[in-house]
């Protein structure tokens, strides 16, 4: 059975309400802590505690897909951070090397 025209359409407006009400709800709260020095503090601490998350993350995932040779990962991560730095910090570059490096690092050594 095919949805009609009204309910699709109902659908489409309780989801853009709700997407919308999400995206925008945190800025609001944020709105009048702008000058707390806890979220100045989060500001400065978070993206950094969140990239060491990641990259933890991505090491032990990548240490345990590739067996025997969890080397790979963390010479790819060298060669990564090595490379963003390098490039001027240029993130489409950096992860380009890094990952042509451990595809690399897998297939052939």
């Amino acid at each position: 059975m095919t949805p009609t025209l009204g309910y699709l359409l109902a659908l489409l407006a309780i989801t853009f309400v709700i997407d919308f009400t999400l995206r925008a709800l945190p800025f609001k709260i944020l709105e009048p802590l702008r000058d707390s020095r806890f979220v100045s503090d989060m500001a400065v601490w978070m993206p950094p505690g969140i990239m060491l998350i990641l990259v933890l993350s991505t090491l032990t995932q990548g240490a345990q897909a590739a067996g025997g040779r969890w080397w790979a990962a963390l010479v790819a991560a060298g060669v990564t951070v090595a490379a963003h730095l390098l490039s001027g910090r240029k993130l489409l570059w950096s992860v380009g090397i890094g990952t042509v490096c451990y595809v690399a690092l897998l297939n052939w050594l």
